[in-house]
C-alpha cells in the first residue's frame, strides 16, 4: 500500500460550515436516488424476450435446465463470472473483478423472500467450483457449469455480465441485461431487485397496475430464519414504530 503524503488543499471549518455544505450536497443526493428509482420504473416497463432454446447446465446435484435455476421462484438473476481454463488465476482463483463482485453478494435469503433467485455460472467444472466457493467463503452463491451456448446467446461470453429473467409457469422470458460498470453496482439486495421485472415490490414503486407489492420493511427477516413461523422481524419492527406514534400523536 502506498501511503505516500499527497498535497490536499481543503478549507477546514467550522461544524455549521460542513453541515451546511453536506445540506447542500443532499439535495443532489436525493435528485439521484430519485433519478435511479425513475429507472428502475422504466425497467420494470421494459418489454420481455422470450427464451425459447433449451439450456443445460452442470450443477452440484447434476444437470440443471434454465428453470431449475429459478429453484422454484419467479425471477431469475445470473451473474457470468470468469472462473475457467485461460482466465488469470486459473485454477486457483476466479478472475479478480469477478471475484470482488461475488465478495460483495449479500445472503440471497433476503433475495428469496422476494420470490426472486440470485445464481452464478462460469464454464469450470463443478469440483473445481466447489473448491473455489469453499476457499473463498463463497458456499451460499449458487453456481453452475455452462455447457452450451448460453453464455455466447445472453451476451457473456467474452466479458461479465448481470442477467435478470422471470418465468411464467414453464415459459422463461429475458427482462434485462447489464455489464461492464453496470455490474459495480451489483452485490446488495435492493440494486438486484431493481434490475428485474418485479422490482422491490414495495407500495411506493411506481409499477404496472397489478404487480405484486406490500408495505416497506414487512419482507425483512434475519438470513438465518427465512421462514419464521411467527410474523416476519420486519413486520413486528414496523408495527412497533407505526405504534410509537400513535402513542405520540395521542399525547
Amino acid at each position: 500500500m502506498n501511503t505516500a503524503v499527497t498535497k490536499m488543499d481543503r478549507e477546514v471549518v467550522s461544524p455549521q460550515v460542513w453541515e451546511a455544505a453536506r445540506q447542500q450536497l443532499l439535495v443532489k443526493e436525493k435528485e439521484l436516488t430519485h433519478a435511479r428509482d425513475a429507472l428502475a420504473a422504466e425497467r420494470r416497463r421494459m418489454p420481455w424476450l422470450a427464451v425459447e432454446k433449451d439450456y443445460e447446465l452442470d450443477g452440484p446435484e447434476g444437470k440443471a435446465s434454465l428453470l431449475d435455476l429459478f429453484d422454484g421462484r419467479r425471477q431469475l438473476i445470473v451473474y457470468r463470472a470468469f472462473f475457467e481454463p485461460g482466465v488469470k488465476g486459473w485454477p486457483e482463483h476466479a478472475c479478480v473483478g469477478c471475484s470482488m463482485v461475488a465478495d460483495q453478494v449479500a445472503h440471497p435469503a433476503h433475495l428469496n423472500t422476494r420470490d426472486t433467485t440470485l445464481a452464478f455460472a462460469s464454464r469450470a467444472p463443478q469440483k473445481d467450483i466447489e473448491r473455489l466457493k469453499a476457499g473463498m467463503g463463497w458456499q451460499f452463491i449458487p453456481w453452475y457449469t455452462i455447457t452450451d451456448g448460453f453464455d455466447k446467446d445472453f451476451g457473456v461470453d467474452e466479458w461479465h455480465g448481470t442477467n435478470a429473467f422471470i418465468r411464467d409457469g414453464d415459459r422463461v422470458f429475458r427482462t434485462y441485461f447489464i455489464d461492464n460498470r453496470g455490474d459495480e453496482q451489483m452485490g446488495n439486495t435492493w440494486n438486484y431487485l431493481d434490475i428485474t421485472a418485479l422490482g422491490r415490490q414495495e407500495e411506493w414503486e411506481n409499477s404496472p397496475e397489478g404487480y405484486p407489492q406490500t408495505p416497506p420493511y414487512e419482507w425483512w427477516i434475519w438470513h438465518d430464519e427465512p421462514n419464521p413461523e411467527s410474523d416476519r422481524p420486519g413486520l413486528v419492527q414496523l408495527r412497533t414504530y407505526q405504534d410509537s406514534l400513535k402513542v405520540g400523536d395521542a399525547m
